[in-house]
């Protein structure tokens, strides 16, 4: 397996305080980039959803628990016995006391999906999972949040019985709030899958292979 070009300290400080430059110019970025998110307008969900719950059905509404905000994460629907590993993975790392923390902020956190909701408890229970997940099966809320058939992360916010969606981001969009790729992005090898520009030589495999 090729490894990084061996150099001296001396070289070695200097590429990286060249890499810190760039760095610092898209945490800048990221940062007016988080201001334009900051406002958006937003659009109204008034359909009367309602999702399978273990406690029973439930309004869009009643998913925030009461609170002011709602972030939605939607689980592919594979079909029968079927669960998309990147779906998979991502939840595997969502760290589940950063739950506690978001709801302290008033923010609440649904993992939604179409799939029917006794496939969803047996997936869970398979998993280990402890994250609140809920059914949108017989519902249209997928396709209207544009994911389809796919994953989507998408943020809700609460006035009165009123829902608006203020954010939606979908693909490299939800991966980057992957906590186990994000610690990836910074080894060597990076997540080694196909489509990152890599050096030649450095292992690689197709992302959901």
């Amino acid at each position: 397996m090729d490894k990084p070009t061996i150099v001296s300290a001396e070289e070695w400080q200097q590429a990286r305080d060249d890499l810190l430059k760039a760095e610092k110019e898209l945490t800048r970025a990221q940062d007016a980039l988080a201001a334009r998110r900051r406002r958006l307008p937003m659009v109204k969900f008034d359909r009367p959803y309602v999702f399978d719950t273990p406690e029973g059905g439930r309004s869009l509404s009643d998913l925030f628990d009461g609170r002011g905000e709602l972030v939605v994460y939607q689980f592919m629907d594979r079909g029968p016995k079927h669960y998309c590993p990147g779906c998979t993975w991502f939840t595997d790392n969502v760290p589940v006391h950063a739950l506690p923390l978001l709801a302290a902020r008033g923010i609440t956190w649904k993992t939604v999906s179409n799939m029917p909701l006794a496939q969803i408890e047996a997936y869970k229970a398979e998993r280990g999972w402890t994250l609140p997940f809920v059914s949108s099966h017989g519902t249209s809320f997928s396709d209207d949040c544009g994911a389809g058939g796919g994953f989507m992360l998408s943020v809700f916010l609460r006035d009165g019985d009123d829902v608006y969606r203020t954010y939606s981001t979908t693909a490299r969009g939800v991966d980057r709030l992957n906590f186990a790729a994000s610690i990836m992005d910074l080894a060597p090898y990076g997540r080694m899958q196909d489509w990152e520009d890599s050096p030649d030589g450095w292992p690689q495999h197709p992302t959901y292979g």
